[in-house]
């Protein structure tokens, strides 16, 4: 019968939303709820669900790549959350990368010329580049210990300037030193060794969360780990996936594997950045139809592990815990952590393991923050309305410490203590309240 012919998916591509993975979406709208686009707009295109029947209709031929498309697909978080709703199996953040995909092969050079400059500029520029991110990161250090950031914020300089003036907020504030010293260090382990593993410290956060990577160091040397520094590593390419650039993505995810060696003589790759940890263990589906690296990148993913996560897996040194008290803290969860990674318990094990903590759950603490990369910059507006739902559901609970697994979640989260938040609250990653309790007298 006609009728139940498999409908034939005229465009097709190794990076296009492929018909098994479309196929299992049965429209049944229990992603709704969880799509931070759709509670906030209530529109059916804006959701998971409609996003992939429109995938379908360009799949099948029946609809063209057009604004319209473009403009739903990008409005997008990737967040993921649809995909711990969803009772099918859908894996919607696999989808909406692929049509980002397609949608950058088949009209990417049709986009403007200053919006491909600096796309090219950011992604082959910027993002790749130690040298680049050294100088960036030494100017923008620059930029607010002279004062000259104070300076142009108390001016009212940034309301005239429209959406740049707005994003300026979310500007993370650069580090001296760069975390880069360390890149090509091997550190040992405090006391007995136990394991020995990499260290991946990304891109921006070499510049950006400088503090914060030491930090991470020094928790894993607490919990008997020598920790090696790969000199060869770069950026993960996660930014260059959400963004539909899966070419320069496998280029560089090629160029870590081969930093290290695919992870031969390690018992983990760690990372302490939710985002970057979600591609590194996809990196198997990124380089799947390559015969030279599938291998090499199925063996690397399989030792990546989230920092919360190998913590609790190894088992944490609590021996050497000092008491936190007197301070309240609630955990947002990362997105690319919770509903990417599946990893939910381990942070708020390693919360309540520190003495004098007490920890509190926060309302909804799973709904998107509206970091998502690069989101908070393209769809300021966006975000800035999803982040003060966020921040609704955080104060409830009056915490003096947000805390979160990821460093985009932290820069989002300390602009909303700014605009929604009380004095003296803080955000900060679960390791560095690990590393306070280590080190505290």
């Amino acid at each position: 019968m006609a009728g139940s012919e498999v409908p034939v998916q005229t465009h097709v591509g190794a990076d296009a939303p492929q018909r098994v993975d479309l196929d299992r979406c049965v429209h049944c709208g229990l992603c709704l709820n969880s799509c931070p686009t759709y509670r906030e707009l209530g529109v059916e295109m804006d959701s998971p669900r409609g996003r992939v029947y429109q995938m379908v209709q360009v799949a099948d031929g029946k609809a063209d790549i057009n604004p319209a498309y473009l403009e739903h697909i990008d409005l997008c978080l990737a967040c993921r959350a649809c995909e711990t709703a969803c009772p099918s199996g859908v894996q919607y953040g696999r989808l909406v990368e692929a049509a980002r995909a397609e949608i950058e092969e088949r009209v990417g050079s049709k986009r403007p010329w200053p919006i491909r400059l600096l796309r090219d500029v950011v992604f082959n520029g910027i993002l790749p580049s130690r040298q680049v991110l050294r100088v960036l990161g030494a100017a923008l250090y620059a930029y607010r210990a002279t004062g000259i950031q104070a300076l142009v914020r108390g001016s009212g300089l940034l309301k005239l300037m429209g959406k740049m003036g707005r994003i300026e907020e979310f500007a993370p504030e650069a580090e001296m030193p760069q975390f880069y010293k360390w890149y090509g260090s091997v550190l040992p382990a405090v006391g007995q060794r136990r394991f020995r593993v990499a260290f991946l410290g990304g891109c921006m956060a070499n510049v950006f969360f400088a503090r914060l990577n030491e930090a991470t160091v020094r928790v894993l040397q607490r919990n008997g780990c020598e920790v090696v520094i790969p000199e060869a590593q770069t950026c993960c390419g996660a930014l260059h996936v959400h963004a539909g650039m899966r070419q320069p993505a496998r280029d560089l995810a090629r160029r870590n594997i081969d930093a290290l060696n695919a992870g031969e003589g390690l018992d983990a790759i760690i990372t302490n950045a939710a985002g970057c940890g979600s591609t590194l263990k996809e990196y198997d589906e990124l380089l799947e139809h390559d015969a030279a690296y599938a291998e090499r990148a199925r063996a690397f993913q399989e030792k990546v592990r989230d920092i919360t996560e190998f913590l609790v897996s190894a088992g944490l040194n609590t021996a050497d815990l000092r008491p936190l008290s007197g301070r309240r803290v609630t955990y947002q969860d990362s997105c690319h952590l919770a509903h990417g990674q599946k990893v939910r318990t381990a942070p708020r094990q390693l919360l309540k393991a520190i003495p004098g903590l007490d920890f509190v759950e926060m309302p909804m603490s799973d709904l998107c923050c509206g970091s998502a990369g690069i989101y908070n910059v393209v769809h300021d507006e966006m975000a800035a309305a999803i982040l003060e739902k966020k921040m609704r559901y955080a104060q409830t609970v009056a915490p003096d410490i947000i805390a979160t697994a990821n460093p985009g979640c932290m820069l989002q989260l300390r602009a909303g203590v700014r605009r929604h938040g009380k004095a003296a609250q803080r955000v900060m990653h679960v390791v560095e309240l690990l590393d306070e309790s280590y080190t505290a007298e």
